[in-house]
């Protein structure tokens, strides 16, 4: 039985990577920080699922800012694949705590490769790298397009990218990064923009939200469906050599089409409903992301199967439907596994 370990398993991608592994036969290990609040929603079922069934499922707390809670899991553990998706996610958050974000978007991947080093503990690294690392490269973007970061994220997760390359070149490490375009899902977190609209279009319906403000609402996206992306990860770690791949759907769409899609869904005018707001444009914007996927197509044999507008139905139909639970009186919120 292989062992995998995953940091930031609590957020969206690491819920749906520990499912995917657990249905391969995998023993899963995730990372959790302590809080004085429950942040394990995404998680929980799939640990009742998975750990009392077959304790197959395991959550230990550790940090991605604490190298030497890092050290021990993988003392501890021995893993065969660890997944670094633990970061400070939120771009436009990141402006407002840049130090932190650096400290664990970009320090915390060295932390994880460092202790790698240090034990020798002879695992395969996946980074998750991002698309905000291109910023005003203009579209489409391979991986030979030249980065050209736009916020304090992106900036730190090139730092990731770049040292992943760096011990798989001076330290003959199994380290791959995934250059991951925008991919959404119900279990989006509610301050991302995607998750945000849904909500809000199905709060609007339910008489619960009066209005939705955006920024910039002529950004160029390329959206897609996150359980499809988590599955290129795997793939990545079941190479001959370690890699980077661009993993994207090849279409851009504007924020206001996203908009346009989710208050249809809910039988409303998004123009009645909307406005624009200063405080949620960035200091410096990214106009356009597009990726080009043809080398995870042509290597990892990679495709993404849901479309941008499948997307939003399937984010507008949970926020729905999570609405008329709550009405019932059932108490299951959107962003848990489900």
């Amino acid at each position: 039985m292989k062992k995998a370990l995953i940091s930031g398993i609590t957020g969206q991608d690491g819920s749906y990577l520990a499912e995917l592994l657990l249905q391969k036969g995998y023993q899963v290990h995730g990372i959790k920080r302590r809080s004085s609040s429950f942040n394990t929603g995404r998680v929980d079922s799939i640990y009742h699922d998975f750990h009392e069934a077959g304790a197959n499922f395991f959550l230990h707390f550790a940090d991605v800012a604490d190298s030497s809670s890092l050290t021990r899991l993988l003392y501890d553990i021995r893993p065969d694949e660890i997944y670094n998706l633990a970061a400070q996610s939120h771009v436009r958050v990141s402006f407002d705590i840049p130090e932190y974000t650096a400290d664990v978007t970009a320090v915390g991947a060295l932390r994880m490769l460092e202790a790698m080093r240090q034990t020798g503990v002879q695992a395969r690294f996946y980074q998750a790298s991002s698309s905000e690392m291109f910023g005003s490269a203009p579209p489409p973007q391979s991986e030979t397009t030249v980065f050209h970061p736009r916020s304090p994220y992106a900036c730190a997760k090139m730092f990731g990218h770049n040292i992943t390359v760096n011990y798989r070149e001076s330290y003959g490490l199994f380290a791959a990064s995934g250059i991951l375009f925008n991919h959404e899902s119900p279990r989006r977190g509610e301050t991302f923009v995607t998750r945000k609209i849904a909500r809000a279009a199905a709060h609007i319906k339910f008489g619960l939200q009066k209005k939705l403000y955006m920024g910039n609402i002529e950004a160029k996206r390329d959206w897609g469906y996150a359980p499809e992306f988590v599955e290129a990860m795997w793939l990545m770690m079941q190479q001959d050599l370690p890699d980077d791949f661009v993993i994207g759907t090849g279409e851009m769409r504007t924020v206001r089409e996203f908009i346009e899609h989710a208050f249809d869904r809910c039988g409303l005018d998004w123009k009645e409903y909307t406005e624009i707001d200063a405080r949620y444009f960035r200091p410096a914007e990214v106009d356009a992301l597009q990726a080009d996927p043809s080398k995870a197509r042509r290597v990892l044999g990679w495709e993404p199967r849901v479309t941008f507008k499948e997307l939003v139905r399937i984010m507008v139909d949970a926020e729905l439907e999570d609405l008329r639970r709550r009405q019932a009186g059932v108490l299951t919120p959107v962003g848990e596994a489900q």
